[in-house]
């Protein structure tokens, strides 16, 4: 069996004693806490073999913004190191953009001190972006591209093969969303793709995690946050939109996220329209029964939510966008 395979290895069982006796507070939370860590090391090793995101020999580059979500990530990874049935390297990297203000002194202290392997690159884009983008508008587009391309050559640099990213579930979901409302395309953010030169493989083993866990984790650990001022002071963003309606869903229908999430795992093209993935053109009768047949005649049965939004369309919410 391929040493990748063996889950005992990846996947740590959620088991812990019941607290149901606990009465101390400070047990109580380190129960909390342990079941956390434990929840976090089994969805990202569920989500490299799920996708065998991490191979024999492999040297990854850890793409760290300051933000909790890539400190989540480098946190758990170097966990998952230590109990990975194949040796892989981590190599963790950020690139110093020279906002102002930027505490470029933080990341560096921590990762010292953390024993990692790593390299800050220094690249002045924020000027690049001041001066090509008018005030009020959106810098992401142009900030992301210049980025990519740096960190594209820092992991060449650097005999990196694999690429791994902080994008996080709630992310994937707000990307589908996106491409859905504003770009007319049915597409996501995918947990394993190669890059847009072709030269790398790009991973992100936070693909199973929630956003809420990254927060209490982040918490937990005091990560040394370093706010994103050039992009986080701009309001009304789309994806911040997106965000914060798929947030007051799962206020309103708790469990509705992870439905969304199940979805992007079970796509039936036949069920679609797009003639490109599904070859409607040459469907003829067959005379067989096929569980994924037509079943027009049939009602759609749905289950049931805690409340619903509009009469007649249980659990759909009107949002102002």
């Amino acid at each position: 069996m391929n040493a990748l395979n063996e889950t005992s290895h990846w996947v740590a069982d959620e088991i812990t004693p019941t607290a149901k006796t606990e009465r101390d507070v400070t047990q109580r939370v380190a129960y909390e806490l342990n079941k956390l860590e434990k929840r976090l090391c089994r969805q990202m090793g569920m989500a490299i073999m799920d996708f065998n995101m991490i191979e024999e020999g492999d040297r990854v580059m850890v793409c760290m913004s300051g933000g909790k979500d890539s400190y989540g990530m480098l946190d758990i990874l170097l966990k998952m190191q230590q109990r990975a049935p194949i040796n892989f390297e981590i190599v963790a990297v950020n690139l110093d953009q020279k906002q102002p203000g930027f505490p470029d002194h933080i990341l560096p202290e921590y990762l010292a001190k953390l024993g990692v392997e790593f390299h800050i690159e220094t690249q002045d884009t924020y000027s690049i972006v001041k001066r090509n983008i008018p005030e009020g508008k959106t810098m992401c587009s142009l900030c992301s591209r210049l980025r990519r391309g740096i960190l594209y050559s820092v992991a060449r640099k650097l005999k990196c093969n694999k690429l791994a990213l902080g994008h996080h579930r709630d992310d994937m979901l707000q990307t589908f969303f996106l491409n859905m409302f504003f770009g007319g395309k049915l597409k996501g953010m995918p947990p394993k793709l190669t890059s847009d030169n072709g030269e790398f493989v790009v991973i992100r083993p936070l693909a199973y995690v929630a956003e809420k866990d990254l927060i209490r984790w982040a918490a937990h650990r005091e990560f040394p946050i370093i706010p994103c001022s050039l992009c986080g002071s701009q309001t009304n963003l789309q994806r911040v939109q997106i965000g914060n309606m798929l947030r007051d869903w799962e206020k309103q229908y708790p469990g509705r996220a992870e439905t969304m999430f199940t979805a992007l795992q079970n796509v039936v093209p036949s069920h679609l329209m797009d003639h490109k993935q599904h070859d409607f053109k040459n469907i003829r009768p067959t005379g067989l029964e096929d569980e994924n047949g037509d079943k027009a005649f049939d009602a759609e049965e749905f289950p049931t939510p805690a409340r619903s939004g509009l009469p007649g369309l249980a659990g759909l919410q009107v949002v102002t966008l």
